[in-house]
This record gives structure tokens, sequence and C-alpha cells, in this order.
């Protein structure tokens, strides 16, 4: 997978791996990304346990229609040294990625890298196959975003997340808030050393209030929306509606970018006769005259809602 491949993701739906009717559940909630925790399903969690989920996962994972939401799996971390089993549990032509937890520098990317290359070996698959998702929840990682991001070619989605009272809390230390003023800093510096490292659509998350503040949670997804990430991870399939509803271009935003590229088309085709290209009225601002770099960022616009399937 290329990063020029690379899907938007709106909703990425965390579920239990040693739950098989979650599982199940999650694989038809209608997110765009499913998640199958084997790091830690439950707590406590025995090595027993983990083979009984691993074998379960793996055939539920073998007997799935070949259409369906995109599927990711978090594995133990890499310093368990038990992140190769579970990795042969659920690598496999279904596999969108690994979500690697507990990263503290971009090594700890290229070792996963290397052991997937064993592992997509072994399965069938194509070099590069599996993407990486590192999970940024230490505050080396969150120092070190943009050197994890270009640690491997497999990194194709990261993102600023929070947690109410996990392992983001214990690095950082801050005290979630119900509009989350406390973690703006940590989504922004992560969002734009993920860019800069190529990820096309970055993720944030997660949604620390109560499942039924409806408001609430479309303001935190817009917020998110506003100032770059294109979708997150959440809990709860019953957030999804919401989700995608924010993460989702609007009927006037197709609207806008649609009349701006047909008009930088058109004046393409007359471009020795025809002025500067109109859009709206005076009153406009910035974007009255049209350049390129408003019709460059359009056509993207459109290439992500097309992406998505809306156009």
């Amino acid at each position: 997978m290329s990063k020029d491949t690379v899907k938007p993701i709106r909703s990425l739906l965390f579920c239990a791996s040693d739950r098989e009717d979650e599982i199940r559940k999650a694989l038809s909630s209608g997110a765009d990304a499913v998640m199958i925790d084997l790091e830690e399903p439950r707590t406590p969690y025995t090595e027993t346990q983990r083979e009984t989920t691993r074998v379960m996962v793996n055939g539920l994972l073998k007997s799935l229609p070949k259409k369906g939401p995109q599927i990711f799996a978090r594995v133990q971390p890499w310093a368990t040294g038990q992140t190769i089993k579970d990795l042969r549990a659920v690598v496999g032509p279904w596999l969108t990625g690994i979500l690697q937890p507990k990263i503290y520098q971009p090594s700890d990317v290229v070792g996963l890298d290397a052991i997937l290359t064993c592992v997509e070996a072994e399965a069938g698959l194509e070099h590069g196959a599996v993407a990486i998702y590192p999970i940024l929840e230490t505050a080396q990682a969150l120092r070190l975003a943009y050197e994890i991001g270009i640690a491997s070619p497999r990194v194709q989605y990261m993102g600023g997340a929070i947690s109410r009272f996990g392992d983001i809390y214990q690095a950082i230390g801050f005290r979630c808030t119900p509009d989350a003023r406390e973690t703006l800093y940590l989504r922004s510096k992560v969002l734009m050393d993920a860019k800069a490292a190529g990820i096309k659509y970055p993720i944030s998350g997660m949604w620390t209030g109560a499942l039924d503040d409806k408001d609430g949670l479309r303001a935190w997804c817009t917020e998110l929306r506003n100032i770059g990430y294109f979708g997150m991870m959440l809990g709860n399939p019953i957030l999804i509606p919401i989700v995608h509803e924010v993460f989702t271009p609007t009927k006037e935003e197709l609207k806008y970018w649609t009349e701006l590229d047909q008009l930088s088309a058109a004046a393409d085709k007359k471009a020795e006769t025809s002025g500067p290209v109109i859009h709206g009225t005076v009153n406009q601002g910035e974007a009255h005259v049209v350049h390129q770099a408003h019709v460059g960022s359009a056509r993207k616009n459109l290439a992500w809602a097309r992406e998505l399937g809306v156009i």
C-alpha cells in the first residue's frame, strides 16, 4: 500500500478481540474501519486466553466476505516480545494495517516493519501490503511524531488522539475537560507532523464525553475537522452517525469546489481572451479572484469526496 492509494477513514471503531459477537457487530456497524484489539481486550488477560483469542480471530477473519470495512488490529507492544504471535493471527489479505502501541522512537516502527516483512511472506502477501498506524501515547512519541511518520513507508495513518485517563493522560498529565482545550496543542502539533510526513488523511480521537451528549460530540468532531483531521477513533458504534456527518463534505462545500473546478477548466480553454476568474462577490474577501492554489485545493477536496463515495 502506498500513500497515494490510502483511503479516508471517518470512523475507526475499536472492538475487543476476545468477543466474536462484538467483532461481528463492529464489522456490521457501518464504520469505515474496525480495529480488533489483541493488545488488551480486557484486564487481566492471560497468555492462555490470548492463545484462544488468536485462534478464534484468525478463523473469523478467514471467513469474512471480501467487501466490508477496512480492518486493523492492535497488537502487543514491541517490548513484550510477543508481537509476532499476534501478527501471525491477523495478517492476511483481509488486513489493512497494524495499530502499533507504546511507541517511543522511530526504531520501534522500523522493528515492526521488519517483522511484518517476514509475516507477510509467510502469508503469501506482497511486501508492504500491511500498513502501520503508530499510536502516539508516550511523551517521546508525541515529540517525535514527524520522525515516526517517516520511519517506514508502511506508516499510512497517524494523528493526535487523547484518552480521558489512559496512557496519553499518564504521559502528559493533563486533566480532561468537556471542550478538550487542554489537548488542542497536542492534536495540532501531531497533525502538522503527520502532514509533513506525508500522511494523507490524519485521524484523531477519541470522544471522552457522555455517549448521549450529541451536541458535545458534534462540537468535538467539528473542531477536529476544522483544524484538518479527516476522521477519528471511537469506542462505541452509537457515535458513528454524527462522526460520519461531520467528516463528510457538505452539499455546500461540494458545490463550491465543483464551481471552482469548472470555472478554471472553462478559463483554460480560452486563456488568451479571458480575464481573471471570479467567484462570488467582492464581499467574499480572499479567493474572490480565483488563483491556481484555490483550484488545486478544490480539486484535492473533490478527490477526497470521490474516495468517500459521496460524488
